[in-house]
């Protein structure tokens, strides 16, 4: 059975967990899974209409749907959890995306991609200019994390420092994207774009699908925030590690596989692509996104500040990644590498306690 029935066969969890969260006497727990597994076909869906789409408009178009809407899962799920207050949460899912891009995509790509295929390439120029760009962004996020200790009695400086970071951040990804058109490189993060020739579906059909997914994520993110408290109290499990390792796998799964697969498949620039372009939208675009959405929402304000746990593991994902970028070459040693970091940050966070969990 194909990776994509497989993916698809989960969309069973859609009504099942719908039915869950209101059938009384339902563990908590359970609804929290069924939900998770819910999303990742719907977040599927919602990838394949969007490169239908870019099969009808053009490559640029196109990948400016993939820009935009690459993480649209992951954005719907945040944006609810911001509704409900869970400012911890959505700071460690955008930690936690990129450090999973980074190190569980990347690792898993160079691991099985160089077994089969021994040393592979890529274009290096590409390659290090998302790493460049990459330390640009960790940079950003470092900047309003570390000054806000001297602006923690001042609330509107705070605010106005993570304000004012959050334009910059997206208007370098805004350049980002011209840079790659004006360039004719591909924007979109996904691989499955370079292979599909002929459109599968129709633009009516591929929008009533993307409207269709966006509609069901919207609620299965809404059932999905909703069992978080009950999951961390159940369970032992702190917000951050919630956000850390589980939001990010549900947001992202059937992208992170497809890019490994492409990697097997010896075409290490397209999964490089995926695994680099998406940590560069979370950070560059998501992620002041957010500072905005929370403030439009009235309620507590996302500061990009982070705490200096999450500081740490960003700043190793992000130099151990632009160093393996930079040579234009990986080997199944480095993947190992990379995986291995991100078990033993995954380990910490699963350890650390949530009295630890505190902003600098």
């Amino acid at each position: 059975m194909s990776f994509d029935r497989i993916v698809k066969l989960l969309l069973i969890f859609v009504p099942i967990a719908f039915i869950a969260e209101r059938v009384a006497g339902v563990s908590p727990v359970l609804v929290f899974i069924f939900s998770a597994l819910a999303v990742i076909p719907l977040a599927d869906l919602i990838g394949e209409a969007t490169e239908e789409l870019a099969v009808h408009t053009g490559p640029k178009i196109g990948g400016l749907l993939n820009a935009t809407l690459g993480n649209a899962a992951e954005l719907i799920i945040t944006i609810f959890a911001l509704r409900e207050g869970l400012v911890e949460l959505v700071r460690a899912s955008i930690t936690g995306s990129i450090l999973g891009n980074l190190l569980l995509v990347m690792g898993l790509s160079l691991l099985l991609g160089g077994l089969k295929n021994g040393i592979q390439s890529f274009d290096r120029r590409t390659a290090g200019l998302n790493g460049v760009m990459l330390m640009l962004a960790v940079a950003a996020l470092l900047v309003p994390s570390l000054f806000d200790v001297a602006l923690v009695e001042n609330r509107a400086a705070e605010l106005g420092l993570s304000e004012g970071t959050a334009v910059i951040m997206i208007i370098i990804y805004g350049l980002s994207v011209l840079y790659a058109f004006r360039q004719g490189e591909p924007v979109t993060r996904e691989p499955a774009a370079e292979e599909i020739h002929h459109a599968k579906w129709s633009v009516r059909t591929a929008l009533a699908v993307l409207a269709a997914s966006t509609i069901a994520i919207v609620i299965m993110s809404e059932v999905l925030v909703g069992a978080v408290e009950h999951v961390t109290e159940t369970l032992g499990l702190t917000e951050l590690f919630i956000g850390i390792i589980i939001v990010p796998l549900v947001g992202n799964v059937a992208e992170h596989l497809v890019a490994v697969q492409v990697a097997i498949k010896n075409k290490m620039e397209l999964s490089m692509a995926v695994s680099l372009g998406s940590s560069l939208q979370i950070a560059l675009f998501v992620a002041p996104v957010l500072v905005f959405i929370s403030l439009l929402m009235g309620g507590e304000t996302m500061l990009l500040v982070f705490n200096n746990f999450e500081l740490i593991a960003l700043v190793a994902a992000s130099l151990i990644a632009a160093l393996i970028a930079l040579d234009g070459e990986s080997t199944w040693l480095e993947g190992a590498m990379l995986l291995a970091v991100y078990i033993i940050l995954a380990i910490a966070f699963f350890f650390l306690p949530a009295t630890a969990q505190i902003h600098p």
